[in-house]
């Protein structure tokens, strides 16, 4: 998904569309404090170009990294890495060292922080330049968590020669998502025992091809443990990137023949969506497989239950590496080049 072409364009797309509103964002902010003395101006990082009008009228502004204070050591020392390491890292498999984080192999790296010739490339670059800059960050993490990286942050490590903005850990913010009816899911899980399941769960774009998805299923199968399991149709079968389906997600032509009815005692499977903090605040779960989206990590973290980290897209490579080198909260999944876990790895 991150490394293909036309996702690089999208995400390029984040940061060009807010650019288009600046005229509206000014007129609004103008008109705000002709009765109202602003104090501050807070935006993420796709919106760096809102910083054009806060910076006119004088307002204070302040990003809110949505991600954890690995991540923003890695992406305040990118402009860094950019000068001192010459050639497009697409092309290099090397090791990049980051004040304060673990040591992280370029593999690892979003593909959107890799291709120097794709105009996005450049975008995150004068981000993180900008937020230097900034009045302040606000990081959606916590200070015991990751307390080597809060450091490097604050001590101007990853932002050499440039005055430090102060940082903020406002987490950690989880989700308190609450159904009206309860999700039968939980009625199952009553009558599991204590931390006897797995949960597994991808995220709402964490999409397995239908190959992969029957030898995750014999994985399961061969283990004899007692699992719920979130399933998204797989792309070929007519789910969008974003999730949206084209056609019912049919369990008995997906999975291998007669799984469902060996594992029907023991295995409780979930289609498209399930609630995820509710279950994981479930007595019964006790691992969690997970794609390794920030928020998804700390929804475990503050339920107390450990992970398997399984990445998929974007900077959860990076997650993974964080969570299970710097954080011991997770052991990894073996993945090899092509991305295909067999049966044996799980």
């Amino acid at each position: 998904l991150g490394s293909h072409p036309s996702f690089r364009d999208i995400v390029a797309s984040f940061f060009e569309l807010p650019r288009l509103n600046n005229p509206n964002l000014h007129r609004t902010l103008l008109s705000l404090s002709k009765t109202a003395n602003i104090k501050a101006f807070v935006i993420d990082f796709f919106c760096n170009s809102a910083v054009q009008v806060s910076s006119t009228l004088n307002i204070p502004t302040y990003y809110f990294y949505t991600s954890n204070a690995n991540g923003l050591c890695h992406f305040l020392y990118s402009p860094t890495i950019s000068e001192n390491v010459p050639d497009s890292l697409e092309d290099l498999d090397i090791v990049i060292d980051t004040p304060g984080i673990p040591s992280l192999s370029s593999k690892v790296l979003p593909p959107v922080m890799l291709d120097r010739s794709h105009k996005v490339y450049q975008y995150f670059i004068d981000t993180a330049s900008q937020m230097a800059k900034s009045a302040g960050l606000l990081v959606n993490t916590f200070e015991s968590l990751e307390s080597r990286a809060i450091k490097a942050v604050i001590e101007g490590k990853c932002t050499p020669d440039i005055p430090v903005p102060p940082i903020y850990c406002i987490g950690p913010i989880v989700s308190s998502r609450k159904t009206k009816e309860e999700h039968e899911c939980l009625a199952w899980l009553d009558s599991q025992p204590s931390r006897s399941v797995v949960f597994l769960s991808f995220g709402s774009m964490g999409a397995f091809s239908a190959t992969q998805l029957k030898e995750m299923a014999i994985g399961l199968e061969k283990t004899g443990v007692n699992f719920l399991w979130v399933v998204r149709n797989p792309p070929e079968n007519g789910q969008t990137s974003d999730g949206m389906l084209l056609e019912e997600l049919n369990l008995e032509t997906l999975f291998p023949e007669g799984f469902l009815e060996r594992t029907k005692e023991r295995g409780f499977l979930v289609k498209q969506w399930a609630p995820q903090v509710a279950m994981l605040n479930h007595d019964s779960v006790g691992l969690f497989v997970t794609h390794c989206g920030w928020n998804s990590i700390l929804e475990s973290l503050c339920a107390g239950v450990p992970m398997l980290a399984w990445p998929l897209y974007a900077e959860q490579k990076m997650n993974s590496v964080f969570l299970v080198e710097e954080m011991k909260m997770a052991l990894p999944v073996n993945q090899p080049e092509d991305g295909f876990v067999s049966d044996g790895c799980l």
